[in-house]
């Protein structure tokens, strides 16, 4: 198993705080209280004994987290220490001492240590600003200032908005697709542009996902809608699956990495994707028809298991010689007895009928 980089540990810790900030926590009642009451403070929340090694004083607590005992200790001129899930408070009044040769950016004094301490311990620090009445969360190298739910709501509503068209285009773009997997036409700029699309979706829905991890209960409707309309990015790893060129070190997995990898200005040249695909690095290959394997194309029959498409692509190699295949040639793959063979020629043939009715 890959080790995990820096930024992927930081980037781990940072969502597991933004969620206990979140709206609905028992911290972000703390919080709550504590900007309420007009005064400032700051909170470490680190398991780490190098988080402990930049502290300094304080007075030992070791008592269960709760709102307003969280709150009553705020009252302290120094930082509180709970442990990394914010189900204990460990100490108060703890003076934050972390080296000065770290850089920061903040001009503040209480958020000059934590910004510090966060970098240096790589923990998580929170400094609530009484003259700002703010929060800020550091992680790392990251820093969050979090936003009022109105605000994010309001977001996380515009980006809904641009995903939702940018589905409705893809699945346009799929159904065309389609038709042309059955005439078997399918070019390569066809299949360039539908990974593509698919691949903004997910990078939209990635942006999104912050505001939901934020809102706490107050994204569950966001998260519904996010789940809905995000589904249709699957189908742009099927494309892939169906359309790339098969070699030991060119998976279908692999292409969706890379692809997933590449620059926003990279993703809107599709002779990058091409060249993901395998075809080369120019889209000279543009008007050259590809057989699709058909794995797209079985899985909206609704009627096959993943390891009954597997086992008929690989027996017959492509969609069209799926749908040329005799009921005899069906029966005789793996999986597929007599009834689910009559079942995926008439799912096919409805499939393709229903295809037809749409463009007229």
């Amino acid at each position: 198993m890959a080790k995990k980089s820096d930024e992927q540990r930081i980037r781990e810790k940072y969502n597991a705080a933004l969620k206990l900030v979140a709206p609905g926590s028992p911290l972000r009642e703390g919080l709550s209280y504590i900007l309420q009451s007009g005064t400032g403070g700051l909170l470490v929340l680190d398991d780490s004994r190098k988080a402990e090694r930049l502290c300094e004083g304080g007075v030992n607590i070791d008592r269960p987290f709760s709102p307003t005992l969280l709150y009553e200790l705020s009252k302290m001129d120094g930082a509180i220490v709970l442990n990394v899930d914010a189900t204990r408070i460990d100490s108060a009044n703890v003076f934050l001492a972390p080296s000065r040769s770290v850089s920061s950016m903040e001009t503040g004094t209480r958020h000059r240590a934590a910004e510090r301490l966060a970098k240096q311990a790589v923990a998580a620090v929170i400094a609530i600003s009484q003259r700002r009445n703010s929060v800020t969360l550091y992680v790392g190298t990251m820093k969050h200032v979090l936003e009022s739910i109105p605000t994010l709501l309001n977001k996380a509503s515009q980006a809904l908005q641009t995903l939702e068209k940018y589905c409705n285009t893809l699945q346009e773009q799929l159904e065309e697709l389609s038709i042309r997997e059955f005439q078997d036409m399918v070019t390569v700029f066809d299949v360039c542009e539908a990974i593509q699309r698919a691949e903004r979706i997910r990078r939209i829905g990635e942006e999104i996902k912050p505001y939901i991890m934020e809102l706490g209960i107050e994204g569950r409707l966001v998260d519904l809608q996010l789940r809905e309309l995000i589904g249709v990015y699957e189908q742009g790893f099927l494309v892939i699956q169906d359309f790339h060129k098969e070699r030991d070190s060119n998976t279908a997995e692999k292409v969706q990495d890379t692809i997933a990898e590449m620059a926003d200005k990279e993703l809107l040249n599709l002779n990058n994707i091409c060249n993901a695909l395998g075809y080369g690095p120019n889209m000279r290959v543009v008007d050259t028809y590809l057989g699709s394997r058909g794995y797209r194309i079985l899985t909206q029959t609704h009627r096959l298991s993943q390891r009954n498409i597997e086992n008929l692509v690989r027996a017959f190699g492509s969609l069209q010689e799926i749908l040329r295949a005799p009921r005899e040639q069906l029966v005789a793959v793996e999986g597929v007895g007599e009834i689910l063979a009559e079942r995926i020629r008439v799912s096919l043939d409805l499939l393709r009928n229903q295809l037809a009715l749409e463009v007229r």
